[in-house]
């Protein structure tokens, strides 16, 4: 049997795999199934419903109006200050107009499957890359920390070949993972929108923008678990990764927002992870820095730096073959007694 089946069945066997893809699953679905009650279908029936609440509130809200203007009157005739309590004119120049009551304030949420569908690619892909990198760091970690690993040597003494066949194991798994629950929860969404919500304006153009966002979700779920592999494997141990990890989003998100804000570096967010992984999956994020605000016609239009998702792809990538390479070059430069 080769070693690349052989990792692959010890892969699919190890207990925290088997338990961290029944925790995926259960959660996959408890958002979908949760979701697909708060999204109701506009009927005939509730678009009917809406506008006479509309009608109805437009109907009120005049009547109360009249009503006001009576008292205002009524006061001004005893003699009253009223332009403090009821404004200018008794309020006269404030009736309600048709256009205030739009009946689209009174429908029920409806799920919008061309717009909304990308936001759920990144949940999805947020939570198969949280499985991937628990699962990758596990993987080798483990191996290193019971001695698996310098057992496995003995069999087949070639550590990079041991090492590579590892990761390339973990990828397919988790590259075959991504693609077929990926398809279920695209078909789940799109049974959602069918059933509860819309699938208007589905065009062969937003398909394939959605197969975009889906390759980039699988792009980034094989970069996470390939980064959870190479930390734990520099470690030797689980608990390298999940340090690591801890570690690097305690610097970017909180160091490195903390330090920009005290050194007054503009557009700061350019250099916080989380921004990368927005333009990553949005296709660009834009930042904003209002204390430099030009006000045209009244209005204020503050400088902007834009974040790519090419620039997204570079720093992943640098960061993806920095911890690869790492890990590789000490598992052929130290002991592995």
């Amino acid at each position: 049997m080769s070693l690349f089946v052989t990792e692959l069945r010890r892969l699919g066997k190890r207990r925290l795999t088997r338990l961290m893809l029944v925790l995926l699953l259960v959660g996959l679905a408890t958002v979908a199934t949760a979701f697909s009650f708060s999204s109701q279908k506009l009927s005939p029936t509730v678009v009917a419903a809406a506008e006479a609440d509309s009608r109805a509130q437009y109907q009120r809200a005049t009547e109360e109006w009249k009503r006001t203007i009576a008292e205002c009157e009524a006061a001004q005739a005893r003699g009253e200050q009223t332009e403090e309590r009821y404004g200018p004119n008794c309020g006269k120049d404030y009736q309600p107009q048709p256009d205030m009551f739009d009946p689209k304030w009174n429908l029920p949420y409806q799920f919008d499957f061309r717009a909304e569908f990308p936001m759920f690619i990144a949940v999805f892909a947020a939570s198969v890359a949280l499985f991937g990198f628990i699962v990758g760091a596990s993987f080798v970690g483990a191996e290193w920390n019971t001695g698996g690993m310098m057992n496995l040597l003995l069999w087949r003494p070639k550590r990079l070949t041991v090492l590579s066949t590892k990761l390339a194991a973990l990828l397919t798994t988790v590259f075959g993972l991504t693609v077929v629950l990926g398809a279920l929860w695209t078909a789940a969404f799109w049974l959602i929108a069918s059933q509860r919500g819309t699938t208007a304006k589905m065009t062969a153009g937003v398909w394939q923008s959605i197969g975009l966002d889906g390759l980039r979700a699988l792009g980034m779920t094989l970069l996470v678990a390939a980064v959870g592999f190479a930390l734990a494997s520099l470690g030797r141990h689980t608990a390298m990764a999940l340090g690591a990890a801890v570690g690097i989003f305690a610097v970017s998100e909180i160091g490195i927002r903390i330090a920009v804000a005290i050194l007054g570096i503009q557009f700061g967010d350019r250099y916080v992870l989380s921004t990368y992984a927005q333009s990553w999956f949005l296709k660009q994020a834009e930042l904003y820095d209002y204390d430099t605000c030009q006000f045209t016609q009244g209005a204020c239009e503050p400088a902007r730096y834009v974040v790519t998702w090419e620039q997204s792809a570079v720093v992943f990538g640098v960061a993806l073959v920095a911890a690869v390479a790492a890990a590789f070059w000490t598992m052929r430069r130290r002991d592995i007694s």
